[in-house]
């Protein structure tokens, strides 16, 4: 079990909530505090239900607004909130500015080598703590997408992280410090740039430097919570310093509550990966990786997750979070048992291939990065091929995909030397991460004698199948699930059936285009 089982809400106080797919926020509204008790009562016994003992509620982007939660301002709104939360067991975290003493405090510098700055995190927290005094802590996002940061100013993230964790030690508090920091203004005709690379490369380093009550909150994979990627080597490298596991439970690259997608599934594959030849993910969850971190799913709309089935993912990280091992179709399972009060093995059987499905029409092989920019929905090839964000697949009319070993950019050298064997070589990495470790050949030929492009085709068709089937599933279940509920079901399913079609279609045509290889199976791709 994890100690901390945290939900991070990424709410802004205007209402708004940023990768939110479920409604406006559940806590804020025109910039101030505005909800309905009974609801937010009603979500700590669910959360706490489930094993939840951690929530911040404001989003790690933080604003003018949100920044000020930490003052006078809005400590009393919050405070009430907490006292609701701390019924169930569930103490409250706060997203906070790196910047704060700057922004807040009218210091001439946030530096955190700064006497004056460090003399303002402690009064500032100690008022914080006045209101809330079993407050869990804080967040923080720095130096990343043009947050503020200690780099900026010459100073490591251990000497930013330490000045603010000094405030909280007193208190019993911990810092969430997140490791989701690379450089967002990239040159795509650099090669040599890996974004992948970049949080091993500003933390491992500093493994030991940070203090005591810093918890380093790591994404799961070195990208950003793609549909397919390995597992963060960060992951268990940082040996003297506490680290949290970062899932995101909303569904911003995995179908926006719109298409189908059990993250259990998803979840279970991380867990099970290793870290080395002895161990996998889930062997050190709970002692080395104490906490884990969800990205809430959650918001006003009449199904709280908007879609109902995705309610199934929230269940998931809970339980996830108390058994690192759990097995991800007893999950669903059980989840379908105890929202359908009975058991309805069909949607359980759904909601397990849904993961599946979606990878093969989106991102078969680890591709990833082909989606709509900035909205994250729907299939753009080269949406972000030429920008500034790093994320990249590089195909031409020959190759595709990032040469990530020893001959190119060396990522694979971060990891433990098991695994950077492992995926030095097209012909020892697990397939489906075979484009995101290595630039093929179209007619690099698969275990399955399938050629690279073939094997593309062939997935986008399946999966666009895939989802047909799961609507045909769904329909047959007409009566035995309550009519709101199948009839908002059948409505997002006839959204992700036109979502699947259209990446079968722009995906398969941009690759007929671009390589003049047809489809030996003679299926239709447009030209």
């Amino acid at each position: 079990m994890f100690k901390y089982r945290v939900i991070n809400h990424w709410d802004n106080m205007d209402g708004s909530v940023e990768r939110g797919y479920a409604g406006r926020s559940l806590f804020f509204k025109d910039n101030k505090f505005a909800y309905d008790k009974a609801k937010i009562n009603a979500y700590a016994v669910l959360l706490g239900s489930i094993g939840i003992n951690q929530i911040s509620l404001n989003n790690v982007n933080v604003n003018s607004v949100s920044a000020k939660l930490i003052t006078p301002e809005f400590l009393p709104d919050l405070a009430k909130v907490a006292a609701i939360f701390r019924e169930y067991g569930i103490k409250l975290l706060i997203a906070i500015e790196f910047s704060a003493p700057k922004s807040l405090g009218g210091l001439p510098s946030c530096d955190p080598l700064d006497r004056a700055v460090a003399d303002w995190w402690k009064e500032q927290t100690n008022l914080v703590y006045s209101y809330i005094p079993d407050l869990a802590g804080f967040l923080v996002k720095a130096d990343s997408e043009f947050r503020d940061g200690p780099a900026e100013l010459g100073r490591t993230q251990a000497e930013g992280a330490n000045v603010i964790a000094a405030a909280l030690a007193p208190h019993g508090g911990v810092l969430y410090w997140r490791c989701f920091v690379y450089n967002c203004r990239q040159d795509w005709r650099n090669t040599n740039i890996d974004r992948a690379k970049a949080a091993y490369e500003e933390f491992a380093d500093l493994d030991g430097e940070f203090s005591d009550n810093v918890i380093l909150q790591i994404k799961n994979g070195p990208l950003d919570f793609q549909v397919r990627e390995p597992l963060s080597p960060l992951l268990g490298n940082m040996k003297s310093t506490r680290e949290a596991l970062e899932l995101q439970i909303t569904q911003e690259y995995t179908g926006q509550q719109i298409d189908l997608f059990a993250l259990a599934v998803q979840w279970e594959e991380y867990l099970n990966s290793p870290v080395s030849d002895t161990e996998s993910l889930a062997d050190i969850c709970g002692n080395k990786i104490e906490a884990i971190c969800g990205v809430a799913n959650v918001g006003d709309d009449t199904f709280l997750c908007g879609n109902p089935l995705a309610e199934a993912n929230l269940y998931a990280f809970g339980r996830f979070g108390q058994n690192p091992k759990d097995n991800a179709k007893a999950i669903l399972s059980d989840w379908v048992k105890s929202y359908f009060g009975k058991d309805i093995p069909e949607i359980a059987e759904m909601l397990y291939k849904s993961k599946k499905i979606y990878e093969m029409y989106t991102s078969p092989l680890a591709l990833g990065w082909m989606v709509t920019p900035h909205y994250h929905y729907g299939p753009s090839p080269e949406g972000y091929e030429f920008d500034k964000w790093g994320t990249y697949h590089r195909a031409n009319h020959t190759h595709i995909g990032v040469e990530r070993n020893s001959t190119g950019t060396g990522y694979t050298a971060q990891y433990h030397p098991y695994l950077a064997a492992l995926y030095e070589d097209p012909a020892t990495t697990p397939e489906e991460l075979l484009l995101f470790f290595h630039r093929l050949p179209y007619d690099y030929k698969l275990k399955s004698g399938q050629t690279l492009l073939q094997y593309i085709y062939d997935t986008h068709f399946e999966g666009a199948e895939g989802v047909l089937e799961m609507s045909e599933t769904w329909g047959k279940l007409y009566g035995a699930v309550p009519d709101e509920i199948f009839l908002e079901v059948i409505k997002r399913l006839t959204l992700q059936d036109i979502n699947a079609r259209e990446w079968r279609d722009v995906v398969n045509t941009y690759f007929y285009r671009l390589t003049g290889i047809p489809d030996k199976k003679g299926r239709l791709i447009y030209d």
